[in-house]
């Protein structure tokens, strides 16, 4: 079984609290809130895209 990958597992989980906070925004009839959780999480999924992009042009993966 292969090891963890930290950065990715923080990144995955980072992503899923972003998808929770858009659906409390949209309980909470928070446009705002929804609005700056769609945002973060297309920053968070875009940072993770691009790390582990690095991370195979370094052959590290």
């Amino acid at each position: 079984m292969p090891a963890i990958q930290w950065p990715f597992l923080g990144f995955a989980v980072l992503a899923a609290v972003c998808m929770i906070g858009i659906g409390i925004a949209i309980g909470e009839q928070s446009i705002l809130g929804a609005v700056l959780s769609i945002i973060l999480l297309l920053a968070v999924m875009g940072f993770g895209f691009s790390y582990k992009a690095k991370m195979r042009r370094a052959g590290k993966l």
